[in-house]
């Protein structure tokens, strides 16, 4: 694992991989994370469904990826490790695969032992860095990973989390700029535009606690996207994209979930 500099962990107020490993019945979270994770449950009782929706879109992401043929990956916004996590998702199909983590949360770093137990012919490693920090995610994948090889980038459930005060789309679109031709990128994201009032009502409560919620709409979510050439089936609710290389999350109906998902490839 790559060194980093030690970081504490504040449980002043919730954040969103905490949050996120509570929504999934984990136990690696805080009464404060616990605390906002009901308050969204009020407006939105269907968030650990759309938690493990996302989780099932990066399995069947990943999964596509590997299958034809990508070999590399650099997954930011990891979270508390939950199996099967992304590298063992590639590596069953592809042992020689080659995973980079990165998440900002301290608690993700205790935990990274976990990420790390790949297949002995591929290679995975971890990274403390923040997505509003490019250059030290790619200084740190560069040791990792080949430049000169197609690389799928995987934000999954993150961006929702970067303001475009913090130049979301600038951030994605300088990472993707280092990416050699062939590569993907992958994100899913929450949106407003199926829930409106209840959507406005918890980005206000998470504001309130600290954490800025940033719900784009299609079109923004498409921006992502500039320059790169959509996978079939192109945006879609996560759960609609490609339902066929994996099961239904328990408790999914093919309601709309408030999200977008898609793949999109470097010419």
């Amino acid at each position: 694992m790559t060194e980093q500099n030690p970081v504490g962990i504040d449980t002043s107020k919730p954040h969103p991989a905490r949050m996120y490993d509570w929504y999934l019945g984990g136990k690696d979270n805080y009464p404060v994370d616990e605390a906002m994770g009901r308050q969204m449950l009020e407006l939105e009782p269907r968030v650990p469904v759309m938690a493990r929706v996302n989780r099932a879109f990066m399995h069947r992401a990943t999964t596509w990826l590997a299958r034809e043929g990508i070999r590399q990956f650099l997954d930011i916004g990891t979270g508390i490790p939950t199996e099967p996590n992304l590298h063992q998702v590639a590596q069953r199909i592809a042992p020689e695969s080659r995973v980079v983590y990165c998440d900002n949360d301290p608690i993700v770093l205790a935990h990274a032992a976990a990420l790390l137990r790949g297949t002995d012919e591929g290679a995975t490693d971890y990274l403390q860095a923040d997505v509003r920090d490019p250059d030290t995610i790619l200084a740190g994948t560069r040791k990792v990973l080949d430049f000169e090889r197609p690389i799928a980038l995987s934000l999954i459930a993150l961006l929702h989390f970067v303001p475009d005060e913090d130049g979301a789309h600038e951030l994605v679109a300088r990472l993707v700029s280092e990416l050699p031709s062939g590569s993907y990128l992958v994100v899913s994201h929450a949106t407003a535009d199926f829930t409106p009032e209840e959507s406005r009502e918890a980005t206000e409560k998470m504001k309130a606690a600290g954490v800025t919620l940033a719900l784009r709409s299609r079109e923004e979510f498409a921006r992502f996207f500039t320059g790169l050439e959509l996978v079939d089936p192109g945006i879609e609710v996560p759960h609609r994209w490609h339902p066929e290389l994996g099961d239904p999350v328990p408790g999914q109906d093919d309601g709309v979930i408030p999200g977008y998902g898609a793949v999109g490839r470097k010419p």
